[in-house]
C-alpha cells in the first residue's frame, strides 16, 4: 500500500495561526496589560493623598448674566506687550492716572493711563501679587514670597508682616485696605507656594486664611481660617465687610467688620468659574477674575479625589492636561448679581479686571500682558 504524504498545506497554516496568535498575544500584553499594570502599580504607590471637597455647597444650578462678551481677547487690545509679565493684579490712582500691577519679575510696575507706557517702579525680590492704594499715597503688596510689603512713594520697599499665629505665609495674595488704615489680605495656602499652587487644588484640603492687620498695633490677625484657596478681597464701599474669593469652592463669601453681625460669614456670590482676584470700581459693581470657566472634567476632579491623584501623578511624571478655558472677568453689583460677563474660550489664568474709563483692564497670572478692552465699543450684550 502507498503511503500518503504529510498534508503540508495544514500544518502550515496551523503554524501561521499559532504564530499570528502568538504575535497578537505579545502586542497586548507588551502596549496593553504592561502600560496598565504598571498605571495602577504607580497609583498604589503614589503617597499623595486628595481629600474630598464639599461638593455639595456648589451651585446645583448654573450661574448666568444677562449680558456676555465671549470675544473678551480677540477684541481687546494689548497693554505693555513684552514689559509686563504676568501682570496679575491692577490698583488705579485716578489722581496720578497710574496703574500699578504686580509682575512675575518681582517688579511692581507703574503703567500710565494716557498713553500706556510701562515704568518698572519698585523690585520686592519676590512675586508681587495683590496691590492696592494706601490711605497716604503708599502702595501695599501682597508678595507670596514675602509676605505683606508697603512701598513708599519713593519706591522703598518695606515687610509689614509675614506670619500669623506662628504660622508662616506661603502665598499671600489678595488686599486691600479700608478707610480707617486697617489692612485685610489673604494667605492662599500656609503649605504651597505659588509655584505649586495646583498641588494645593488637587489636594483638596483648606489651607488659605482671611488675615487683618493693623499698622497702628503691628498685630496680624487671622479673621477666618480653614479657606480653600483664598484669592482676592475687597473692602465694601460703606466700610461695613470684606468680600473674599475661594478659588477651588467657586465663590465670594462676605465677611463683616463692622456693626451688629461683625465677624460673621455669609455667601455673597456663586460663580460660574474659579475665582482670582476682586476689585471695586466705583460705579457699584464689582469686578471678579475667573482663571477658568466651569467645566465638566474640572467639576469631575473636584468631586472625586481619585481624578485629582491621577492628575496629581501626571503633572508629576509626565504632564498634567490642561482643562483650563474660558477664562475672563464677571461684573456684580452690590448685591452679588451678575450683570456681564466677559470671556474668551482661548484665555486662562485671568487674575483681575477693573472698568477705568471707557475700559475694561485685565491681568493675568502668565501672559505677558494686560489687556484693554474698550467698552464703548465692545460692552457685553443682552442674551438671547
Amino acid at each position: 500500500m502507498a503511503k500518503s504524504k504529510p498534508d503540508t498545506t495544514t500544518s502550515s497554516s496551523s503554524s501561521s495561526r499559532k504564530s499570528s496568535s502568538s504575535w497578537f498575544f505579545s502586542f497586548l500584553v507588551s502596549v496593553l496589560i504592561i502600560p496598565v499594570a504598571a498605571a495602577v502599580l504607580l497609583y498604589l504607590l503614589e503617597s499623595f493623598d486628595p481629600a474630598s471637597l464639599p461638593t455639595h455647597k456648589f451651585p446645583h444650578t448654573p450661574v448666568t448674566s444677562p449680558r456676555v462678551n465671549p470675544r473678551l481677547l480677540q477684541e481687546s487690545e494689548m497693554i505693555g506687550a513684552g514689559k509686563l509679565f504676568g501682570p496679575e493684579d491692577i490698583a488705579y490712582d485716578a489722581k496720578s492716572g497710574i496703574i500699578y500691577t504686580g509682575c512675575f519679575d518681582g517688579w511692581v510696575k507703574r503703567v500710565t493711563f494716557n498713553d500706556s507706557v510701562v515704568h518698572d517702579w519698585a523690585f520686592t525680590g519676590g512675586r508681587p501679587l495683590g496691590v492696592a492704594l494706601g490711605r497716604a499715597g503708599q502702595v501695599l503688596v501682597a508678595d507670596a514670597d514675602k509676605g505683606l510689603l508697603e512701598i513708599s512713594e519713593d519706591g522703598v520697599v518695606k515687610l509689614l508682616t509675614d506670619e500669623a499665629d506662628g504660622v508662616k505665609f506661603k502665598l499671600a495674595d489678595g488686599v486691600d485696605v479700608a478707610a480707617d488704615g486697617m489692612i485685610y489680605f489673604t494667605d492662599a495656602s500656609y503649605k504651597y507656594m505659588l509655584k505649586d499652587f495646583i498641588w494645593d487644588i488637587m489636594e483638596g484640603r483648606p489651607h488659605g486664611r482671611l488675615l487683618s492687620f493693623d499698622p497702628s498695633t503691628k498685630e496680624t490677625k487671622v479673621l477666618v481660617g480653614d479657606l480653600y484657596l483664598a484669592n482676592g478681597v475687597v473692602v465694601s464701599p460703606d466700610q461695613t465687610f470684606l468680600i473674599f474669593c475661594e478659588t477651588m469652592m467657586k465663590r465670594c463669601s462676605k465677611y463683616y467688620i463692622q456693626g451688629d453681625r461683625k465677624g460673621s460669614v455669609e455667601k455673597f456670590i456663586d460663580l460660574p468659574g474659579m475665582p482670582d482676584n476682586i476689585l471695586y470700581d466705583g460705579e457699584g459693581h464689582y469686578w471678579i477674575g475667573l482663571g477658568t470657566a466651569n467645566d465638566d472634567l474640572w467639576d469631575l476632579a473636584l468631586k472625586y479625589p481619585s481624578i485629582r491623584k491621577v492628575m496629581a501623578i501626571l503633572e508629576r511624571y509626565i504632564w498634567r492636561p490642561q482643562f483650563e478655558k474660558n477664562g475672563g472677568v464677571l461684573a456684580v453689583d452690590l448685591e452679588g448679581k451678575p450683570v456681564a460677563h466677559y470671556y474668551d474660550p482661548v484665555l486662562s489664568l485671568v487674575s483681575s479686571g477693573i472698568k477705568i474709563g471707557k475700559y475694561l483692564y485685565c491681568g493675568f497670572v502668565f501672559r505677558p500682558y494686560m489687556i484693554r478692552l474698550d467698552l464703548d465699543h465692545h460692552a457685553a450684550r443682552t442674551t438671547s
